[in-house]
């Protein structure tokens, strides 16, 4: 990546980037004239996350959460394109989770490895047991992006 498509992305320009701290979406970078940031689209790859935040019902209680998402995280066995799964609970100190209380993240090999997963059959089975017990859920899907310094 050139200078100037650096400077643009930043919207500095290159004078102003030398030794400098600049911020982009929230994070703080330095770049000086011994370091630079590239941006590389693992496109090549063609890995494709998909990720779900939760509220569960307060009707449904936690072992049955448990279940539900043993159920789910199975489904890294059954259906070959989905290559890992994590889950976690919101720990946020920011108080910013809207409700929100879990997410899971699925790594695919491909957008066609998660267009599989969508349609395959335990996916299926296991999205009709997980969904009615949501009190609210939102679906992001994105290749990834890394930041090389």
């Amino acid at each position: 990546m050139s200078n100037r498509k650096l400077a643009f992305d930043f919207g500095v320009s290159i004078n102003n980037l030398l030794d400098k701290q600049v911020r982009w979406q929230g994070e703080r970078l330095r770049v000086s004239l011994y370091h630079r940031v590239e941006w590389k689209r693992e496109e090549g790859k063609g890995v494709v996350k998909h990720v779900l935040l939760a509220k569960f019902k307060d009707s449904t209680p936690p072992d049955q959460i448990e279940e539900l998402i043993k159920s789910y995280a199975n489904l890294v066995s059954l259906i070959p394109p989905m290559k890992a799964f994590h889950w976690g609970k919101d720990v946020s100190i920011e108080n910013m989770h809207q409700g929100f209380t879990h997410v899971f993240e699925s790594t695919f090999e491909s957008v066609e490895g998660m267009a599989e997963y969508v349609s395959h059959p335990a996916h299926v089975e296991a999205a009709n047991r997980f969904l009615p017990h949501l009190e609210k859920v939102i679906v992001l899907d994105y290749k990834p992006t890394a930041v090389h310094l």
